[in-house]
C-alpha cells in the first residue's frame, strides 16, 4: 500500500497492529479493510486499554436476567418484567458541537435499550463542566457548552416522550479542556420476550431499517479515542447530526416489530456504525455475513463503501430477519415511512463479506477482527506522584472563617444551589410514571405500572474523593447510589457504570483506572449491586491536563410499595435526628469547604465501612416499611449544614439546632450518615422503634434538630427563610443568564 505510514497514523493504527492485520488476512488490506480495523480497534470499540481490568466486576445474582456483553444489562423487578439500562459516554462530541453531540449520546443509548425489546421510560445524566461561575473567556465558554448541552439533551428526549427525571451535575477546574456528558436510559420489558443482537442461520436476510446514511459522524469512534488540542474545532464533521422524529418512528416501528415472530436479532448502529453492528451481529452467533454496499439507502451522491461501513449516521438499525419475513418486516418499516431495505444475509464462513456493485471490495474473518484485537497492558506508575504538587490543607484556615458566611456563600454556589433551569428544559413528567420531581436531590423514581412497583434510580460520582484516593472514591460512588434508593425506600439491585479517565499512555491514569476497577469491585461484592452494563471512555484529555477520574455509577432499585416512597424534603414539626456509625470520623478531605474556602482539597478521607453502608441500608428499609420516617436525605457535599438546609428550603420550612456544632460539625464530610425526620408528636414512641433498629449495632442515633419557624437555625448559621430561598433556587439561573 502507497503511503502505508501516513495511512496507519491517519487511522490511529501501529505498524505493530498492521502486522496483526497482515497475519490475520494472510495478504494486504485495501483502505476498506484498514477502516474496519481501524474502528473495531479504536479504544472505544475494543477496551483493548481497559478490558483486563474490567475482568472480575461482579455481574452475576439471581435477579440478573442479562449482564455486560449485550446491549445493555436486564435485572428482574418482579411480576415477570424486568428493567433493562446502561449509561453511555459522548464526551468527546459534546466537547466540539454541545447540541449535537449531546442529542446523539440521548439518541444512541435509548437505541441500545429499545433493541433489547424494551421500552424507555426514564432518562438521566451526568454532565460535568468547568467553573461556569468565572466572569473571564472560561466561564463564558463553559456557559455555552452548558447551555448547548442541556438543550440537546431536552430537544432529543423530549421529542422522544421519554421523561428525564434526574440526574447529576459538577463543576471542576480539570473539566475546562473535557467536557464530561455520560446519558442513561432505562426501559420496561417482559422478561419472556428479551432481543439480542445476533445473526445466525444460513441464509437469512440482513436488513438495514431507519435513516439513510450520510457521511456525518466519519470517523466518530476514531476520534473519541483520542486527546483533544488547540485544533480539535476541525473535528466537528466526525459529530453526528441527529433527528429525534426519525428515532421515534424507529421505536414505535421496532416495538410493532417485537410483537411478532419475525427477527432473530436486532442491533443498533452506534459506534463505527455498521462496520460494528454487522460484525458483533455475526460475531456473536459465530456466523458469517454478506452485505452488499450499494443497496445501503443513502442520502448523499456517490458514497463509496469506505464511507458506507464507516459512517454514523444516527437512528440506524441492523436486523437478522427469519427468512421468509421480508414482506411483513418491509411492511412494518414502511407504513411508519422508515427505510427498510435487504442489504445481504448470514452464512457460515465466519468471514465478513461485502459486495460492491457485484464484486467483493473487502473479505475480513470475523472471530480474529475480536480475538485478536490489541489487548494493551499499558504502564501503570507503582508510585504516583500527581497530588504532590498539591499542598496539604490547612485546617487552621477555617478558624477564621465565619460559619454564616460560607454557608450562605455555599448555598448560592452551583455546586449546591438548585438547577432547576436545567431540568426546567425536560419534559420529566411524560409517560405519567414520574413520582420524583426532577431536579429535587437524591435518586429519582418512577411507578412501574406493569408490575405495582417502583424503581429508583440515582447517578454519582464523588469527583474530588475520586481524584484523591481513586479506589476509595469508586467505593464511596457506588455506596452512594445505593444509599440514595435506600433513602427512597428501595433496594438497590444492580449498577451500570461509565467509567471516564484521561490519557491512558500516562501510567499514572493507568493506576487511577486500576484502583477505581478494584474498588468498583469490592463495593460490588460486598453490597451485592453486580454490574450489568457499562461504557469505558478514556482520552479524556486536552492539552496534556487529564480530567479527574470520573467513575460515573447509576444503580438501579426496587421499592415493593410506591405509596411508600420516602421524601428528601421536610415539613413543620419533625424532629431531625443524624444516623451514623459511631467510628464515623468526619474529614474535610476533599469536602466542598475544602474546595471553596480552603488552601487544597488535600488530606485525610475518611473511608468507607462497606459492611456499615449495607446496615444503614437495612436500617432505612426497615424504619420505612414499619412508616417510622417523615423524610430522609444523606450528608454529601457541604456537610450537615447543607443538608439539612436542603430538606428544610425544599420542603419550605426553618429549622433550629438543638445543640452547638463546630466548624466541623457544620461542613465536614464522610460517607454513610443520614438525617432522618420523624414525627414530633410520636417522637417517643417512633424513636424506641428506631433505637430497637439499631440496637447491638455500629450505629448511634442523636437528635439534632427541629423544624418549624421562618428561620434556618443551624450551629452559629442563622438565615431567614427567604433569603436562603433566593439564594438557592434563583443563583443557578443568575449565573447562566447575566454573567
Amino acid at each position: 500500500m502507497e503511503n502505508l505510514e501516513s495511512v496507519l497514523k491517519q487511522h490511529k493504527l501501529t505498524l505493530e497492529d498492521y502486522q496483526k492485520i497482515l497475519h490475520i488476512l494472510q495478504r494486504e488490506p485495501n483502505l476498506i479493510e484498514i477502516g474496519i480495523f481501524s474502528a473495531m480497534w479504536s479504544e472505544h470499540c475494543s477496551y483493548k486499554s481497559s478490558k483486563i481490568y474490567l475482568k472480575g466486576f461482579p455481574s452475576d445474582a439471581k435477579w440478573v436476567l442479562q449482564g455486560p456483553g449485550e446491549n445493555a444489562g436486564i435485572i428482574d423487578i418482579g411480576g415477570g418484567y424486568g428493567a433493562v439500562f446502561k449509561i453511555e459516554s459522548h464526551n468527546h462530541p459534546s466537547f466540539i458541537e454541545p447540541y449535537a453531540g449531546a442529542a446523539t449520546g440521548v439518541g444512541g443509548i435509548m437505541r441500545d435499550i429499545f433493541t433489547m425489546g424494551a421500552k424507555p421510560v426514564a432518562s438521566l445524566n451526568a454532565i460535568r463542566f468547568g467553573d461556569i461561575t468565572q466572569n473571564n473567556s472560561t466561564g463564558s465558554k463553559h456557559r455555552y457548552l452548558l447551555r448547548g448541552v442541556v438543550s440537546g439533551i431536552g430537544g432529543y428526549g423530549n421529542c422522544m416522550g421519554v421523561p428525564t427525571i434526574g440526574g447529576e451535575m459538577s463543576f471542576e477546574s480539570c473539566y475546562e479542556g473535557n467536557i464530561l456528558v455520560n446519558a442513561f436510559t432505562l426501559g420496561i420489558i417482559k422478561n419472556d420476550e428479551i432481543f439480542y443482537g445476533r445473526a445466525e442461520g444460513i441464509g437469512n436476510p440482513v436488513i438495514y431499517v431507519g435513516s439513510k446514511t450520510g457521511r456525518d459522524g466519519l470517523g466518530g469512534a476514531v476520534m473519541s479515542s483520542d486527546s483533544f488540542s488547540e485544533d480539535s474545532k476541525s473535528l466537528r464533521p466526525t459529530v453526528q447530526i441527529g433527528d429525534p422524529f426519525t428515532e421515534k418512528l424507529l421505536l414505535e416501528a421496532c416495538l410493532e416489530l417485537f410483537k411478532k415472530d419475525l427477527i432473530v436479532g436486532i442491533q443498533d448502529m452506534g459506534a463505527a456504525g455498521l462496520t460494528s453492528s454487522s460484525f458483533e451481529m455475526a460475531g456473536r452467533s459465530g456466523s458469517g455475513m454478506i452485505l452488499h454496499l450499494d443497496k445501503v439507502p443513502t442520502r448523499e451522491e456517490k458514497m463509496n463503501p469506505y464511507e458506507l461501513m464507516l459512517s454514523e449516521s444516527q437512528e440506524r438499525m441492523l436486523i437478522c430477519a427469519k427468512k421468509g419475513c421480508e414482506a411483513n418486516i418491509i411492511e412494518i418499516f414502511n407504513k411508519w415511512e422508515l427505510d427498510c431495505a435487504i442489504i445481504g444475509e448470514v452464512t457460515n464462513s465466519g468471514k465478513m463479506e461485502l459486495y460492491w456493485e457485484g464484486t467483493k471490495c473487502a473479505e475480513i474473518p470475523i472471530a480474529p477482527l475480536s480475538e485478536e484485537a490489541p489487548i494493551l497492558k499499558r504502564a501503570v506508575s507503582q508510585n504516583p506522584t500527581y497530588l504532590d504538587s498539591l499542598p496539604p490543607l490547612k485546617e487552621e484556615i477555617f478558624q477564621a472563617l465565619n460559619p454564616n458566611e460560607i454557608f450562605q456563600k455555599l448555598l448560592k454556589n452551583p455546586d449546591i444551589c438548585d438547577k432547576a433551569w436545567v431540568y426546567e428544559q425536560y419534559d420529566s413528567t411524560v409517560q405519567t410514571n414520574t413520582i420524583t420531581k426532577a431536579g429535587s436531590g437524591g435518586a429519582s423514581v418512577i411507578r412501574v405500572k406493569e408490575n405495582n412497583k417502583a424503581l429508583a434510580m440515582s447517578a454519582i460520582c464523588p469527583i474530588r474523593i475520586c481524584y484523591l484516593n481513586p479506589k476509595e472514591g469508586a467505593k464511596q460512588a457506588v455506596a452512594k447510589a445505593g444509599r440514595d434508593i435506600a433513602l427512597r425506600g428501595g433496594r438497590a439491585l444492580a449498577i451500570t457504570d461509565c467509567l471516564n479517565f484521561g490519557n491512558p499512555e500516562n501510567p499514572e491514569v493507568m493506576w487511577q483506572f486500576k484502583e477505581t476497577c478494584e474498588g468498583i469491585k469490592e463495593s460490588c461484592k460486598i453490597l451485592n449491586t453486580p454490574v450489568v452494563s457499562g461504557n469505558v471512555s478514556l482520552y479524556n484529555q486536552t492539552n496534556q491536563q487529564d480530567i479527574y477520574p470520573t467513575p460515573t455509577i447509576v444503580g438501579v432499585g426496587v421499592i415493593d410499595n410506591p405509596l411508600k416512597t420516602l421524601s428528601s424534603k421536610f415539613s413543620a414539626n419533625l424532629s431531625i435526628y443524624h444516623l451514623k456509625p459511631k467510628s464515623c470520623n468526619p474529614q474535610f478531605g476533599g469536602s466542598l469547604v475544602a474546595k471553596h474556602f480552603g488552601n487544597s482539597i488535600k488530606a485525610p478521607i475518611a473511608p468507607i465501612n462497606l459492611q456499615d453502608e449495607l446496615l444503614l441500608w437495612d436500617i432505612l428499609l426497615k424504619a420505612n416499611d414499619k412508616g417510622l420516617l417523615k423524610a430522609a436525605i444523606d450528608i454529601y457535599q457541604g456537610g450537615l449544614a447543607l443538608s439539612l438546609a436542603k430538606a428544610c428550603i425544599r420542603g419550605q420550612v426553618g429549622c433550629e439546632s438543638i445543640q452547638p456544632l463546630s466548624f466541623q460539625n457544620l461542613f465536614a464530610e464522610s460517607p454513610t450518615q443520614v438525617l432522618i425526620a420523624i414525627n414530633t408528636q410520636k417522637e417517643e414512641i417512633t424513636l424506641k422503634s428506631l433505637m430497637d433498629l439499631t440496637t447491638n449495632s455500629n450505629f448511634c442515633l442523636t437528635k439534632i434538630a427541629h423544624t418549624g419557624g421562618d428561620k434556618l437555625k443551624i450551629g452559629d448559621i442563622s438565615l431567614p427563610l427567604q433569603q436562603a430561598n433566593k439564594y438557592y433556587f434563583e443563583s443557578f439561573k443568575t449565573t447562566i443568564e447575566t454573567l
